[in-house]
């Protein structure tokens, strides 16, 4: 799978370990950085990642935050990104399962590397069960488009 990953300051040292799990893996990774401790800013990084998976450079999208709230507030403004925060294994499954997510947002601050590993895992192995589960993503997209939906 390609796989487009990025990281603020914060999350610098999970991601990079991140990326060499999923390159050993056999993805195709591209780090959009950040590769140091200086301070970044978030939202950058985080438009520029939704724009490799909107216009389909890659699959998937995977930020790295101090918490991950912003980083997914950044996100969730790009049109056709639905990005969701994942502090555990349940909500990776039903981010993907159920919303359809293409991005998937962690909180190095608050994630044990081996369990981000464990949620990196689950998230790209969980399909996404369509059914009722699409009518709503439909949904979101026209809220995206401004359209009613009454």
């Amino acid at each position: 799978m390609r796989i487009a990953i990025a990281a603020d300051h914060n999350g610098v040292a999970l991601k990079a370990g991140l990326v060499a799990m999923l390159r050993g893996s056999g993805h195709d990774v591209t780090d959009l950085g950040a590769h140091g401790a200086q301070e970044v800013d978030y939202p950058p990084l985080c438009a520029e990642l939704c724009h490799h998976v909107v216009d389909g450079r890659t699959e998937r999208g995977i930020v790295v935050g101090g918490s991950g709230l912003g980083e997914t507030v950044a996100c969730n403004k790009i049109r056709g990104v639905r990005a969701g925060l994942c502090p555990d294994l349940f909500h990776a499954r039903i981010s993907r399962g159920n919303n359809d997510a293409n991005v998937l947002v962690l909180g190095a601050k608050v994630l044990a590397p081996d369990l981000a590993r464990e949620i990196v895992t689950a998230w790209l192995e969980t399909p996404f069960k369509g059914g009722v589960h699409q009518r709503r993503i439909d949904q979101i997209a026209a809220l995206e488009r401004g359209e009613s939906l009454q």
